[in-house]
């Protein structure tokens, strides 16, 4: 019989995997839209270089804040795994 060590431990390694494979996705999602602003861009000639600036800053923001974001919930995951792991 597994102790309840064990099964949280596999719960945390589930809970993980369904948050990367999820964060894939959502990543996945946020290239193409980002692929089509680009085209967009390419396209839009009335708009202002400050309207194009403004754009390319928010996406800019945006990934570094998804990727801050992942970065702790990795160190999280981490830090509890750990915490299970210990005898």
């Amino acid at each position: 019989m597994m102790d309840h060590k064990q099964i949280a431990k596999q719960m945390i390694q589930f809970n993980k995997s369904a948050f990367d494979n999820s964060f894939k996705a959502m990543s996945l999602v946020y290239e193409q839209n980002e692929k089509m602003l680009e085209a967009f861009l390419g396209q839009a000639n009335w708009l202002p270089e400050e309207g194009r600036k403004a754009l390319k800053e928010w996406t800019m923001s945006y990934k570094s804040g998804c990727d801050e974001f992942k970065k702790q919930v990795d160190e999280n995951y981490a830090k509890v795994e750990s915490f299970f792991s210990e005898e």
